[in-house]
């Protein structure tokens, strides 16, 4: 802050006080929808998370957690794990991702900016290659504005470009990707007319190629490097809608499990290898997937995997992915300034933290809810936990995944008498509602509800308060829904399964033994969202929010 009166301290709040232990538990895709056979929350045995809506009605409510609540552009964007933390941990609402980008292409800014401009050094003589989750899903990347970013760039002076394509099939329907490969060729059809060397390169799913997270499974990130900037693979076409429709054919094939591919010509030869003297754009705008394929790009010293050749190349993400580690040190668009966060705030103000999760989860309840910041604000004050999460199967497999570890150790992180807010991600809804497999997720969401008893249970030992949210839905709608809102059928008669996020609300609940009589949910909020969460939080901890934070959803009546 500039201003020479600003100062950390936090006033005390007039009728709570401080010192109480806080269990902050977000339920990761756990939404609130009507109860069917597809809503998998309500299919669970979820005693714990019921018992809160139907004891205590005033002390649970519901928020939004998707679109312009969370900083995205319209009603029609559903909400995601790493705007949700940016929002609950922020307490304000900034311009998000995709809308950052959208700002940037309309306005033209982003061909003016330091990043392009220096994979534009690269144009004349060197190809200009394009990364990134080919999907119109809006929680990784968008279609349109890798469409816009082709169009600018041939018009910037890009004269050969390739396309390296990651199927989604997980923030859309399973089989999209044949679709948006067919309208990227059409959209690389009319720039070869125009002159431009411009063609698919390689492929394949956004699960086993490329766009792995958090260090899970560095395999995931070789197989992309090969197929992009080796241009080896195990399968090898003359065209991406070839590769795409016959890979799909195969038993079991999933848009987000497509092996890798690459695009060769009539010799054999890849056509897009990444070389020496080239640009690359790795074009998602969501940093989790994208963090450990640019340490590959930009980092010398690198031994996660045999990389064979590093080329030296101008590389720069479409955002920075982490502000900390200032990766990608090249983007083209600028991410949105969080400044002051609740947890920096909390610590100027006394409140020691422990925060943990598994692995998938981990950086959303750190470096997301501290605004896009690694690390400590104060290792003094701090202890952050991570659990390993499982790797090498997929997600259904294993549907509780490490919820009664996170429990365990926020339980013991409370008992300990050492912090004053445990806070922690259980991701058993999301993780297991997004591989579609509906009763795995009905086991997750059991799994999750017993690892909120647990948290609570401690809560109440120590006479502390709970804060029960989550940050986005997917598990209560595990289907495609016609516009009456009815399941949608394939031609063969069979429900389609839905794999993403939804635009549902989700709850919010508070108590314990800590919760000072008169404290409810108050009327006169009803749009609140995420980021009405931190200035709640604040005043359970006996602490008035900044003047500029989104409003508390609290307030103290008389008895």
């Amino acid at each position: 802050m500039g201003s020479s009166g600003f100062s950390w301290k936090l006033d005390d709040h007039p009728k709570l006080p401080k010192g109480k232990t806080i269990g902050l538990i977000v339920l990761d895709g756990w939404g609130e929808a009507k109860p069917d056979q597809y809503n998998c929350i309500h299919i669970a045995e979820t005693p714990t998370m019921d018992s809160f809506k139907k004891t205590a009605p005033e002390k649970w409510r519901l928020i939004r957690a998707h679109g312009k609540a969370v900083g995205l552009p319209t009603e029609d964007d559903m909400g995601n794990s790493e705007v949700g933390h940016n929002a609950l941990g922020a307490g304000r609402i900034y311009v998000q991702g995709a809308k950052l980008v959208d700002l940037a292409l309309a306005s033209g800014k982003i061909y003016d900016g330091e990043g392009f401009k220096y994979v534009q050094q690269s144009f004349d003589k060197g190809t200009l290659h394009l990364i990134g989750l080919l999907s119109d899903g809006g929680v990784h990347s968008r279609l349109d504005q890798v469409q816009l970013l082709l169009k600018g760039a041939s018009e910037h002076g890009a004269k050969r470009i390739r396309v390296h394509v990651l199927t989604d099939g997980r923030d859309v329907l399973d089989g999209s990707s044949v679709g948006f490969v067919e309208t990227l060729e059409g959209d690389l059809a009319k720039l070869r007319e125009k002159g431009v060397d411009a063609q698919i390169a390689s492929g394949g799913g956004r699960m086993y190629v490329s766009m792995d997270r958090y260090e899970n499974d560095w395999e995931v990130v070789k197989r992309g490097w090969d197929a992009q900037v080796l241009g080896e693979a195990p399968h090898k076409f003359q065209n991406a809608l070839e590769a795409v429709k016959k890979l799909r054919a195969e038993p079991k094939a999933h848009d987000q499990y497509l092996p890798p591919f690459v695009i060769v010509d009539g010799n054999g030869k890849a056509v897009g290898p990444i070389v020496d003297g080239d640009a690359v754009v790795t074009f998602n705008f969501r940093a989790d997937r994208m963090v450990m394929l640019a340490k590959a790009f930009e980092y010398q010293d690198f031994d996660q995997f045999d990389r064979v050749r590093f080329p030296k190349i101008h590389y720069a993400g479409m955002l920075q992915y982490d502000g900390e580690l200032k990766l990608p040190g090249r983007y083209l668009v600028s991410p949105p300034e969080i400044e002051r966060t609740s947890g920096e705030y909390l610590v100027h103000n006394g409140v020691r933290t422990f925060a943990c999760s598994e692995t998938v989860k981990f950086g959303h309840v750190t470096f997301f809810w501290n605004g896009n910041r690694s690390g400590y604000f104060n290792s003094e004050m701090e202890e952050y936990v991570e659990i390993p999460s499982d790797s090498g199967i997929t997600f259904n497999v294993q549907p509780k995944m490490k919820a009664i570890e996170i429990a365990e150790k926020a339980r013991d992180a409370i008992l300990s008498g050492k912090f004053h807010q445990v806070r922690v991600n259980l991701p058993n809804s999301d993780m297991v509602g997004h591989t579609g497999d509906i009763e795995a997720t009905i086991v997750a969401c059991k799994a999750a509800d017993k690892a909120v008893k647990m948290i609570i249970e401690a809560i109440e030992q120590v006479g502390g308060i709970y804060v029960v949210t989550a940050d986005h839905g997917n598990a209560e709608d595990m289907v495609k829904r016609d516009k009456k809102g009815q399941p949608l059928l394939d031609k063969a008669g069979n429900i389609q399964i839905l794999t993403s996020h939804t635009l549902q609300p989700v709850p919010i609940a508070i108590g314990g033994a800590g919760l000072v009589p008169g404290v409810r949910f108050r009327n006169d909020v009803p749009n609140g969202g995420l980021a009405n969460v931190a200035a709640t939080v604040m005043n359970l901890h006996g602490l008035v929010a900044p003047n500029d934070y989104e409003t508390t959803l609290i307030e103290v009546i008389k008895n």
